[in-house]
């Protein structure tokens, strides 16, 4: 089988999935088969529907298993959105890791970006609150569990607004706009076909 290797930008309200198995005839949801239409390819882990950004798509099964498996620790960044502006000890949580119902979650490398980053606008907008100033973070897990980067950060107490997944290891959503989808290049594939022949 010759396998497929692609990147997706999946904007905001998407659900990251081909199916929309909750079928409600007055509200049909976006999935990713309203994006791409190659069969039998599969997302490597999951963004949430109020999540952005970039998704890794293939029907390598080995790798697909490989990436998404915690044990092997790939590093995933995201920009997010909170509301406030994060005090220093909240950001050392973030980065020692913070207590999340009955888990520890991993060390994170956690920095406060001195500007917005240059993003699409989001459709709809986050809410404004004219006396609630916003500050974006930049955070990069080795981890990937259910809703985790807006749990953290609810955690020290700066709610996530937007958030915005830039990175998959090695692999970057600039080039892209939000519903783009392109081939891996011959230089990204080949790290992640190094780490399938090791493991």
């Amino acid at each position: 089988m010759l396998h497929k290797y692609i990147l997706f930008y999946k904007p905001y309200n998407v659900l990251c999935q081909f199916t929309d198995e909750n079928q409600n005839p007055d509200k049909t949801r976006q999935t990713l088969k309203d994006y791409i239409s190659i069969p039998e390819i599969y997302p490597v882990g999951r963004l949430d529907q109020d999540s952005e950004g970039l998704l890794l798509l293939t029907n390598d099964g080995k790798l697909q298993h490989f990436l998404s498996d915690r044990r092997y620790k790939h590093p995933r960044t995201y920009w997010v959105q909170v509301e406030r502006i994060p005090e220093q000890t909240a950001l050392n949580q973030l980065r020692q890791g913070v207590k999340i119902q009955d888990y520890q979650t991993r060390p994170a490398l956690v920095k406060l970006l001195p500007t917005e980053p240059t993003l699409p606008p989001r459709d709809p907008p986050i809410r404004f609150r004219k006396n609630v100033p916003t500050a974006w973070l930049e955070m990069t897990l080795t981890e990937g569990r259910n809703r985790q980067v807006r749990r953290m950060t609810a955690a020290v107490g700066y709610p996530t607004l937007r958030l915005v997944r830039v990175a998959i290891a090695h692999l970057r959503l600039e080039g892209l706009t939000p519903g783009e989808w392109r081939d891996l290049t011959t230089e990204e594939l080949k790290p992640l076909l190094s780490l399938n022949k090791v493991n």
